[in-house]
Parts: structure tokens; C-alpha cells; sequence
């Protein structure tokens, strides 16, 4: 079963994942986990899984098979993805929240050697992800990434402002969430305000990044861009490659 369990995530995290018939495999995986956490009380093979209740939406948190930090944050209710009606109302930033707290298995996963606010979220579009569920992935920030906010974070304010990341030739636009704001804050709502043409939720991909350690505005950077398969994962670095050089000096 264990062996069975573990092939399903890896078909989830699988770059040919899209290829793939099937995109529920996420979906099957979490049921393992919900069933697991009902009747023994352990949530296997989740890191953990809270089931809710009729006023606090359930979630799992998962870990991609074979690598030490990436982990996923899912709904156990049905959400196909970020453009799922739902998440307009108060439910998609309790799954903000719920991410956001779930940081901490990266930075354990590397022995307490990352600040929690250099671990990213990330939410893929309908065409740039693998599965038909929603999953945030959580993971090391990209230090080019991390350098471009540092860059233009004096520039970017409440309202959604278009933003140049050097390393990614994407047309990214970027808005500031201040630290008062951030436990209500819904990012799936804030798309629908993307400036432009009429907005397409399903072409529409976005990471949350919070302002480094120390910084002047305890807050939260949420970078979003256009494409059919808009993938904002490309600004997490699975590698983790600051920490592994810092470790390796």
C-alpha cells in the first residue's frame, strides 16, 4: 500500500505529469490521507491533515516524493483550481492562511537554515497545471526573484502595477499586501482585478512572497501573470540553492 501510495504522488510532481489521462491523482492521494487521519488518527502520507468543520474549510499538506522541501497545500473539499468560483468568497483566504502556516515543513526540512519568508507560494493556471484540484506549492524563493523585489518593492503598492523580473521573461504584475491586511487578504479574488483585458481565471497563474526578515513593511508581494499555461512555479526554486551553497562554505 505504501509503495502504492507513493507512485500516485510521484505521477502528481512528474514533469510529464500533463501528459497524463488522469489528473485526479492528487485528489486519490488526499483520500488515502483523510481516511488515514479518521481511523488511526496518523494522517499517512500527508505531513499533516486538518478536516475542518462546517466553519473552517479542511486541507492537507502533502510532500513531493523524492524531493526534500517542495511541499503542496490542497482543499479536502473539491476545488477544481484557482479559478474556481469558491475561492471568490472568505474560503480562498483561509487556503492563504492555511499555506502560509504550512511553511514551516520547508524551512524544518532544512534544519531551521531558511527564514520562513524566503519559502514562496505558488499556483499554477489551468493549462500549467497537472492536476484538476487545487495544490499550492510551497518552496525555496528564487534569489532572482527575491533580488527583484528587493528592487522594486518601494514601487509596488496596493494596486495591481506591472513589474520586470531579469531572469524571467514573463510580464508579471505585482501587488503590495500590508502586514494588517494579510490575515483577510483572498489572492484568488484579488485576479479578478488584474488591469487590462477582460480576465481569464483559467489563464491566470500568481505566487505570494512575503517581504524578507526585517524588512520596513511586514507584508506580502503577490507577483500574477497572463499565459494559457501561466506556470508562477517557475519563481520557486526546488533546489533550494541558496541554502545549498551557504551550507557547502
Amino acid at each position: 500500500m505504501r509503495r502504492t501510495l507513493m507512485f500516485c504522488l510521484t505521477l502528481l510532481m512528474a514533469p510529464t505529469a500533463k501528459a497524463e489521462p488522469t489528473r485526479d491523482v492528487l485528489w486519490v492521494a488526499l483520500q488515502t490521507c483523510i481516511l488515514a487521519k479518521k481511523t488511526i488518527g496518523k494522517p499517512f502520507p500527508c505531513l499533516a491533515v486538518d478536516l475542518g468543520n462546517k466553519d473552517h474549510p479542511g486541507t492537507g499538506v502533502l510532500r513531493a516524493p523524492g524531493q526534500r522541501t517542495h511541499t503542496v497545500v490542497m482543499p479536502t473539499d473539491t476545488v477544481v483550481g484557482l479559478e474556481a468560483p469558491e475561492l471568490q468568497q472568505a474560503r480562498g483566504a483561509t487556503y492563504l492562511q492555511e499555506a502560509l502556516a504550512a511553511r514551516r515543513y520547508v524551512v524544518d526540512a532544512l534544519g531551521g537554515r531558511l527564514a520562513i519568508e524566503d519559502v514562496g507560494l505558488a499556483v499554477n493556471s489551468a493549462g500549467g497545471r497537472s492536476q484538476d484540484q487545487l495544490h499550492i506549492h510551497l518552496d525555496c524563493v528564487k534569489p532572482g526573484v527575491r533580488l527583484a523585489l528587493r528592487r522594486y518593492a518601494v514601487d509596488i503598492g496596493k494596486h495591481w502595477a506591472p513589474m520586470s523580473i531579469a531572469s524571467e521573461r514573463r510580464r508579471f504584475f505585482a501587488l503590495w499586501v500590508p502586514a494588517d491586511e494579510v490575515r483577510s487578504f483572498n489572492p484568488f479574488a484579488a485576479l479578478s482585478r488584474l488591469p487590462g483585458r477582460s480576465v481569464n481565471l483559467q489563464e491566470i497563474s500568481f505566487a505570494v512572497i512575503s517581504a524578507p526578515a526585517g524588512d520596513a513593511r511586514p507584508s506580502l508581494f503577490v507577483l500574477a501573470y497572463r499565459s494559457p499555461q501561466a506556470h508562477a512555479e517557475r519563481l520557486l526554486d526546488h533546489q533550494c540553492s541558496n541554502v545549498a551553497k551557504a551550507t557547502a562554505s
